[in-house]
């Protein structure tokens, strides 16, 4: 564990802080947009035990589910950084 008050340390926080953030925004902008794009042509795929169209699927239900996988994951990606640089919270 680094010292937290060292500006090293501070620096790289934030730098793996930053590309964290910016890993996870460019997950929900492809699923929040990107996805959406291409709804048509995802809809002529069937899912075969539901029997929905995959766009359709992808749009109402799959968006949601990975960004809530993500709040979770950012959560818990975060602490651990946090804890790599001495920044944690007590639990």
């Amino acid at each position: 564990m680094n010292q937290p008050d060292s500006k090293a340390n501070e620096e790289a926080h934030w730098s793996k802080t930053t590309r964290l953030m910016f890993t996870h925004l460019g997950v929900w902008l492809l699923f929040g947009y990107v996805v959406h794009m291409f709804v048509g042509p995802l809809n002529k795929i069937i899912i075969p035990i539901l029997d929905f169209p995959l766009g359709f699927y992808m749009a109402a239900q799959g968006s949601l589910i990975v960004f809530v996988v993500m709040l979770f994951m950012f959560a818990r990606q975060q602490d651990d950084i946090d804890r790599e640089h001495g920044y944690a919270e007590d639990d």
